[in-house]
This record gives C-alpha cells, sequence and structure tokens, in this order.
C-alpha cells in the first residue's frame, strides 16, 4: 500500500491511498451513506485528482445534498404548519383555562393518523397531554396533572386542539408546547401565567387600653404583596406596621399586617394590599369607633335574641299547660251533670213505674165490683 503523494508540484498523475474510499466513508459513518453516482466515480478519480481537488469536490456535493434536502424539508413542512391564535393566558387560581393551537385538517380527519402532544416545558419535561395514533395515553402524564386534564376531541375535526385544565394551581404557570403530528409535524409554544388577588381582608380592631389600638388586616394571595398603612390624612403608617408573611402547600402567600397605634375613637385607617407585578391594589377601612360600637351591637343583638327564644320557649310551654288545665276543668264540669241527668231519668222512671201500678190496682178493684 502506498502512503506517499507524488507529483504534488509537477502536475503528473498523483497516486491516492488504495483505501481512500473506505477513508472517505468512514469520515461520514459508513459508505451506504455516500452518493451512488461519487462512490462509483471514486476508483477512477484517483487516476486525475489529487487528495485536496477530491476532497473539496466531496465536500461541495455533500453540501449541495445537504442544501436540497433542507429546502425540501422546509417546503414539505410548510404545508403543514401548527398556530397558536393566542400565545399568552392569564388566569386566576382556582378557575379553568382552556389553551388552544391549530392545525391543517384539509378534508375529514383521519383520526388514527393523528397525535396531539402537550407538555410543559420546566427544568425537567412535564406530559401534559399525548394522544398517539387516535390513542389516548395517560400513563406518562405527570402527576401534577392528573385528574385535572381534558382535550376537547370534538374539536379535532375542525383542527382546534383544545386542551383544558380545571382548578389551575400557581404551579401551572409557564410554558407549553402543543405538538401536532398529522401528515408533517410542527409546534408552537404558549405561555400560561396565574394570578391569585388579594381580593378579601380580615380586618380585626383591638382595644389595648389607654386609647391604644391593635389594628389588623390579612389576606391571601399570589405574587407577594406590599401592606401600605395611611390615616385619614392619608399620612403613611407603613413604617409603624408589622407584616409577615407565610406560605401554605398552595404556595399562596398569606399575609398578616399589624399597626398598634394611639389614636382616639371615631379615627379612621386604611389598609392596602399592593401587588406590584399584577399591579393591582386591593384596600379596607378600619373604623375604630364603628368597630367597636359593632362588636357591642352584636353582642348586644345576640343577647336579646337569646332572651326572645327563651321567652317565647317558656311563652309556648305556659299556654300549653293553661289549655290542658283548662280542658280537664271542663271534664269535671261535665261529669256531675251527666250523674244528676242519669239519676232524674232514674227517678222520673221509678215514679212512672209506680204510677202504673196504682193504676192497675184501681183497675183491677173496679173489675171486682162490676163482677159482683
Amino acid at each position: 500500500m502506498t502512503d506517499t503523494v507524488s507529483g504534488l508540484s509537477s502536475g503528473k498523475k498523483k497516486i491516492l491511498p488504495e483505501n481512500f474510499e473506505g477513508v472517505i466513508s468512514q469520515q461520514f459513518n459508513s459508505s451506504e451513506n455516500l452518493n451512488p453516482f461519487l462512490s462509483e466515480k471514486l476508483s477512477t478519480a484517483a487516476d486525475f485528482l489529487s487528495l485536496e481537488e477530491f476532497c473539496s469536490i466531496y465536500i461541495m456535493e455533500k453540501a449541495l445534498l445537504l442544501y436540497t434536502f433542507l429546502f425540501y424539508w422546509h417546503f414539505l413542512n410548510a404545508l403543514f404548519t401548527v398556530e397558536a391564535p393566542q400565545t399568552l393566558y392569564t388566569v386566576e387560581h382556582g378557575n379553568n383555562v382552556t389553551m388552544e393551537c391549530t392545525f391543517p385538517v384539509n378534508g375529514k380527519l383521519k383520526f388514527r393518523d393523528l397525535s396531539v402532544s402537550w407538555e410543559k416545558k420546566d427544568e425537567l419535561k412535564k406530559q401534559v397531554y399525548v394522544l398517539l395514533k387516535g390513542k389516548e395515553d395517560f400513563k406518562s402524564q405527570h402527576s401534577d396533572f392528573r385528574g385535572r386534564i381534558k382535550l376537547l376531541k370534538e374539536n379535532l375535526n375542525l383542527g382546534q386542539s383544545l386542551l383544558q385544565i380545571t382548578d389551575v394551581k400557581l404551579r401551572d404557570a409557564g410554558f407549553y408546547r402543543c405538538l401536532i403530528g398529522y401528515g408533517g409535524a410542527d409546534y408552537k409554544t404558549i405561555n400560561l401565567k396565574v394570578k391569585a388577588p388579594y381580593r378579601t381582608i380580615t380586618q380585626g380592631v383591638v382595644s389595648i387600653g389607654d386609647n391604644n389600638w391593635k389594628l389588623t388586616c390579612q389576606s391571601e394571595g399570589y405574587p407577594q404583596a406590599e401592606v401600605i398603612w395611611q390615616n385619614r390624612e392619608y399620612e403613611d403608617l407603613t413604617d409603624k406596621a408589622n407584616t409577615s408573611y407565610e406560605t401554605g402547600s398552595d404556595q399562596l402567600y398569606r399575609v398578616t399586617s399589624t399597626l398598634t397605634i394611639k389614636s382616639r375613637t371615631d379615627e379612621v385607617f386604611y389598609c392596602t394590599f399592593w401587588n406590584k407585578e399584577l399591579q393591582e391594589n386591593t384596600s379596607a377601612i378600619l373604623r375604630i369607633a364603628d368597630s367597636a360600637d359593632g362588636v357591642l351591637w352584636t353582642e348586644s343583638r345576640r343577647f336579646v335574641g337569646a332572651i326572645l327564644i327563651v321567652t317565647a320557649l317558656f311563652g309556648s310551654v305556659l299556654l300549653c299547660m293553661l289549655c290542658i288545665k283548662k280542658a280537664r276543668a271542663n271534664k269535671n264540669n261535665r261529669t256531675p251533670v251527666a250523674s244528676s241527668s242519669i239519676a232524674k231519668l232514674s227517678k222520673d222512671k221509678d215514679t212512672h213505674d209506680c204510677r202504673d201500678a196504682a193504676f192497675e190496682d184501681e183497675e183491677l178493684k173496679y173489675m171486682q165490683i162490676e163482677k159482683t
């Protein structure tokens, strides 16, 4: 085997290595991947080309083939394109959301040829939903989405892949990839944002004596909010407040802010939960006098209500007892009357019987006299 190349400067016949075709084939992984025409001409090319010239021609042809392949690949994929009518969805925590991507159907949908995949792009890819050749596959579904995912299959015939997520969690926020395979293949990326506004504020007004008051505001939401305190004149009292943050398993922030201040009665204070990221704020009004009166009024109302209930119950029992007593009295009054009536009836009957007997005796005597 010859390892030298002669005549590089003289332009005469060049000698290539006997295993040149194998060397080139190894550079491109396998000789089977070579262009047939180029493979056929390898042996004859060594008779008139230098190593440099041959490599140049080979690389140019491979580049041409690659360019042609990419051109037709993009041309074919241009016929099948997935679109996302909306690339950003914003939903509140606990609500439902439906994300959409579309694809060309071109006639009646062949369900067995359709594959749909929705996945969430986190640090580790999470499989959300898979439809493979017309059959749903839930084995690979991530545990975060089990029981909360539904693909509206009735819309697939219209070229719509609608993914519905129910009871949205904060961890659902992120980027989702909608991948469709149907003759061609393409995908689109959709962004889902989840917010949890601080809508409900729990208030507390407690007197700690000597005209000192402890005002408290508490609420839950996401992301973390700042609590701003102001008085009636909108003077900033935030620096005097103490605010704490806690997070639960649902990732919501539980924000509690307490302001201890010396103030006269009939004063007004404001606590505002400012969510900088969402550019939203929720405020509550705390009235010292109204709050104290409200507590007293509430307790008084409960006390009066209890008295009314007891009074009504006692009155009902008393009325029932009176009715029973009256019924018994009526019954006792009716019994002597009945007895006297019976006695009178018996007396009348006895009198009647006596009269009948006397009449019979007189009649008998009269009959005896006639007979004599």
